[in-house]
């Protein structure tokens, strides 16, 4: 028996690239379980992704030798430090924000031009994430632009798997992070009132405190994986919207349905391609047969269309029950930031729709589908054209 099957498919082959959704529906339906070179085995029903995500014991997320907190590890080291990280996101928390989101969002949607093409992804929905984030965790406003650039050279570092890049972005992340824990540590217990990372900064497991290393696992995956994903719904919210100008109507005019409405076109087009997963013992999924392991990814888009969980899985149902969409995952590593995600996406929603303006496609041009690894769109060109009174 050879080390790998043969490739069922090429994640990076033009075709998947240029319709990155279409080529995992297509996988969904013809070949559920699919071994690639790039990806090794993917899973892309509902009920194979779900079942990985939930036995924690045969699917671990222990896939790197690098510290991951919380998203590497399986209980019970997992629930330990998922303690700690979850009151960041409580309620009281997150209301506490929404005034400054919403002053930040209303900012940067006052500076878009009027009727003229805007690039959305660049002129919106990427500042309105780093923003969001940075402010949400206490850093300055100089650490913006730095932390932008981390991340497109990031994700060019993935794409081409380059592994002394991402050995050299690593050391810049933490050079970034350790930055703003000395400037903490320099005035103490001076730094502002409600300074999340200060607070982290004060955080023990098992009566010891954090590590920067582990510290800076955390924050990587509260700025770094926050910020590509609210970016990428940002991009997929607004797009949907222009090109469902009654929707779009609708919402203007009754705001309190946002929230469904983002919960069912993020479920339709999905913020984040995949996660991974490793096998710890033989696994039958799928009619395939996994050995012990295996490395997996899962593919969260093509599993939130799968007509087997959803009724009328492509068509745009607000009222549909979500309680089946892992638009946030599931398991023990649903997402804890949903509920400060979900406020910041609302908040976003609000503030375009009530600025005067509506969402409109430019005519002749067309997004641009995000490169494996990101999800969404690369580029998406609108226009903000002034309600007739």
């Amino acid at each position: 028996m050879p080390s790998h099957p043969k490739p069922d498919w090429d994640p990076l082959s033009p075709q998947a690239q240029h319709d990155p959704q279409a080529t995992a529906d297509g996988m969904r339906e013809h070949c559920p379980v699919a071994w690639s070179q790039a990806l090794h085995w993917s899973l892309f029903r509902h009920a194979d992704v779900l079942r990985a995500v939930k036995d924690h014991t045969t699917f671990s997320s222990v896939v790197s030798r690098h510290v991951a907190v919380p998203n590497g590890m399986d209980p019970p080291q997992h629930t330990v430090y998922r303690r700690v990280i979850e009151p960041y996101f409580s309620k009281a928390r997150v209301d506490a924000f929404e005034p400054q989101c919403r002053a930040m969002v209303r900012s940067l949607v006052a500076t878009l031009p009027r009727s003229a093409p805007i690039e959305w992804i660049d002129a919106l929905a990427l500042p309105f994430a780093v923003w969001a984030q940075c402010d949400f965790l206490g850093w300055q406003d100089e650490d913006h632009a730095a932390l932008a650039q981390w991340m497109q050279a990031n994700y060019a570092a993935t794409l081409a798997q380059d592994r002394a890049a991402h050995t050299e972005l690593a050391a810049r992340f933490q050079a970034v992070v350790t930055a703003q824990l000395e400037r903490r540590r320099g005035i103490g217990a001076a730094a502002a009132p409600g300074d999340l990372t200060w607070a982290l900064m004060q955080e023990k497991v098992h009566g010891v405190p954090l590590t920067d290393a582990e510290i800076a696992s955390i924050l990587r995956n509260w700025t770094v994986g926050e910020i590509g994903t609210m970016a990428a719904s940002a991009g997929i919210l607004c797009d949907w919207l222009a090109h469902h100008a009654p929707v779009q109507a609708q919402l203007r005019e009754h705001p309190s349905a946002i929230p469904a409405a983002v919960e069912e076109i993020l479920r339709l087009r999905g913020p984040l391609a995949t996660n991974r997963r490793i096998t710890t013992c033989p696994v039958d999924i799928g009619g395939r047969h996994l050995p012990a392991g295996s490395r997996v990814t899962l593919h969260w888009p093509a599993a939130n269309r799968d007509a087997r969980a959803f009724d009328a899985a492509l068509e745009y149902r607000p009222e549909r029950d979500q309680t089946a969409n892992l638009l946030w995952g599931a398991g023990v590593h649903v997402c804890p930031g949903a509920p400060l995600a979900q406020m910041e996406l609302r908040v976003l929603l609000e503030e375009v729709l009530v600025s005067g303006a509506s969402m409109e496609t430019v005519p002749g041009e067309s997004p641009e589908p995000a490169m494996h690894p990101a999800s969404g769109w690369a580029r998406v060109p609108l226009r903000l054209v002034p309600l007739q009174a």
